[in-house]
């Protein structure tokens, strides 16, 4: 997938890092170009926004409309497939497996079979084109082999993406333990199951000197841990999907199982410590933990329900809302979505900078449009924001200068 020819766009908004610009977007053989010539292709964005494509750090499978229709052109895939990615032929297969109009970066198991025990061949992997090492859907328990993991990390120079939640604590827990879980009669958790895995790895991460990437951080006390190790330096970053900032347990209350997430959600001043670290910087990544499952997977009692949720296509407008909200601005939002998952993963995109890939997406970011389970691209609609009505829509999309048809 090549660009033929030279494309500028037009009357259009740009979100860039220095603010919003009114300007022209030059895209030559596929790279973001300086000047405004407007020999080639010529498209009017009739005053809506000129993102850059989504990055989304940390999916579990790939699918392509839904991604599209998100305005994501990039994903970083989890390890946790069948097989998991856990040797360089897997890892090399996927990371091909998106092309030409998706880009598709595998996250290196952390261990064989993620089972937390041997160190997989991490070295191979990222020469078959992981961009990050993970350990997948558990923490690893034992702390010689996560010691052992991060030094190696820091050594080959890559982010580890590590699940903040003790699963000693955790076990099989449906939800965090409190009124809701209580009066449900859901089997719970403590959340201090994630501020207890959290302050291991950060105090690893120190000792090591590697770089660390907490995927979802969900409560206050985690929050608070992860805002002291950057207080005290330590390259730290942390991630959180919009489940976390829009929604509580109270969520749970009709056993709706699309609420059924890893981790649960927890409670209201959780839920506003997030929002409060989405704006103070705390939070670096918004994500959209895409995961479909099927209804034979989520018709189930909730506690035997599996977790996850197809988000690809909300991330875009729940972050919106943020926007709306006064918590970021506009160009805070796309640093959440792109230009920070794409410094992590080390590829050139992510922001409309000269230089970087032209992976650039319209956004009229006032487009009204309902959340329908029965209605979305994505595999399956296990979605937590079912029938509610949202803003924000991606109206074309271009991956390397190519326009790609939603």
């Amino acid at each position: 997938m090549k660009q033929k020819r030279p494309l500028s766009i037009i009357n259009g908004t740009l979100v860039t890092p220095n603010g919003l610009q009114k300007a022209t977007l030059r895209c030559v053989d596929g790279l973001i170009s300086a000047g405004d010539g407007q020999d080639g292709d010529v498209i009017d964005a009739g005053g809506k926004l000129v993102v850059p494509g989504i990055v989304d750090l940390g999916v579990f499978a790939i699918d392509k409309p839904a991604f599209h229709f998100g305005g994501i052109t990039r994903a970083a895939l989890m390890p946790d497939q069948s097989p998991p990615l856990d040797h360089p032929a897997r890892v090399r297969f996927l990371a091909q497996s998106g092309k030409p109009d998706l880009w598709v970066h595998p996250l290196a198991a952390a261990t064989q079979g993620l089972d937390g025990a041997q160190l997989a061949e991490i070295a191979l992997m990222r020469e078959a084109g992981a961009k990050a090492i993970a350990t997948g859907r558990k923490w690893i328990a034992d702390s010689g082999v996560m010691l052992r993991l991060l030094q190696y990390a820091a050594m080959l120079d890559m982010v580890v993406v590590t699940h903040a939640e003790d699963g000693g604590i955790a076990g099989k827990a449906a939800a965090t333990a409190g009124e809701m879980a209580t009066r449900l009669g859901i089997p719970s958790a403590p959340k201090e199951a994630e501020a207890l895995a959290l302050a291991r790895d950060i105090a690893l991460a120190e000792m090591s000197g590697a770089r660390v990437h907490a995927r979802q951080v969900t409560t206050r006390a985690g929050l608070d841990l992860v805002r002291q190790a950057k207080a005290r330096g330590l390259n730290i970053t942390a991630g959180v999907t919009p489940a976390h900032f829009m929604l509580s347990d109270l969520a749970t209350g009709d056993y709706l199982t699309f609420t059924r997430l890893s981790p649960p959600l927890r409670d209201e001043d959780d839920r506003q410590a997030v929002i409060e670290a989405i704006g103070d910087g705390t939070i670096d990544v918004i994500a959209s933990g895409h995961d479909p499952r099927w209804p034979e997977d989520k018709n189930l009692p909730f506690a035997d329900a599996a977790p996850g949720m197809a988000g690809a296509e909300t991330l875009l407008p729940m972050t919106l809302t943020l926007v709306r909200d006064g918590v970021i601005d506009m160009v805070r939002a796309f640093d959440l979505l792109a230009r920070n998952p794409a410094r992590l993963l080390g590829v050139p995109a992510g922001s409309l900078e000269e230089g970087l890939e032209a992976d650039i997406a319209l956004l009229d970011p006032e487009a009204p449009w309902v959340v329908d389970s029965r209605e979305m691209a994505a595999a399956a609609g296990n979605t937590p924001f079912d029938r509610q009505p949202v803003q924000g829509r991606v109206t074309a999309l271009w991956k390397g200068g190519v326009e790609i048809e939603l």
